[in-house]
């Protein structure tokens, strides 16, 4: 998850006095001017960069209101739009069933009645795809998944404290992608959408404008 700043080779570990973990450039790329960084340095460092993407509360509770709202609004126009496909679908059965009858009383020739049932199935099976589609409820609970994801924004740095090297190893897998060092500070690329949390919160821009999506 380290690389140089220098040359971008990836950073590695060495032992050295049999005890002492050290941090240095792999020098892919020749010999390269990275100091050597103790681990618990840089584990520190790298904590550090949890608190990078922290959220206020009540922005992280609007957030999700907001969203909640939206699956609201969304399941309901779902749910209208599967009503209608049903009632157009059960009206056009319904005309079809009449011309079947006219039929049979010789009302209508049998070209007529091709044609007409050749166009209403056409227009059946469109309404009927159409209605199975909407019957299928939203994927998945995005005002939840948002929750889930504010919970453990606010809870990072708490967590990798708390943890050993293995478990802070994995905890730093789910919100980075990588880091530049250059010896003495560290430039985070976070993940999706740990990213968008870490420029909004270093930048304090947590009051959105109301043509922007929350």
């Amino acid at each position: 998850m380290l690389c140089c700043a220098h040359d971008g080779c990836t950073v590695t570990t060495e032992l050295q006095k049999k005890k002492y973990v050290y941090y240095r450039c792999s020098h892919g790329r020749g010999k390269c001017d990275l100091p050597y960084m103790p681990e618990a340095q840089v584990s520190d460092r790298l904590g550090d960069l949890l608190k990078g993407i922290c959220v206020p509360d009540h922005v992280a509770s609007a957030i999700v209101e907001s969203i909640e709202n939206d699956q609201g609004t969304a399941n309901g126009e779902r749910l209208r739009r599967l009503s209608d496909a049903k009632q157009r679908l059960s009206a056009l059965r319904s005309r079809m069933d009449r011309m079947y009858e006219d039929k049979l009383d010789g009302k209508i020739d049998e070209e007529f009645w091709n044609r007409k049932m050749a166009d209403w199935r056409t227009e059946e099976r469109a309404l009927q795809s159409a209605a199975e589609s909407l019957n299928m409820p939203l994927p998945e609970n995005r005002a939840l998944t948002a929750q889930r994801i504010f919970e453990l924004a606010n809870k990072a740095h708490f967590l990798y404290l708390t943890r050993n090297h293995t478990e802070r190893g994995q905890l730093l897998k789910s919100v980075l992608l990588n880091c530049t060092t250059d010896g003495v500070s560290l430039t985070p690329t976070f993940r999706k959408p740990f990213d968008v949390i870490f420029e909004r919160a270093k930048r304090e821009e947590w009051s959105g404008r109301q043509d922007l999506n929350l």
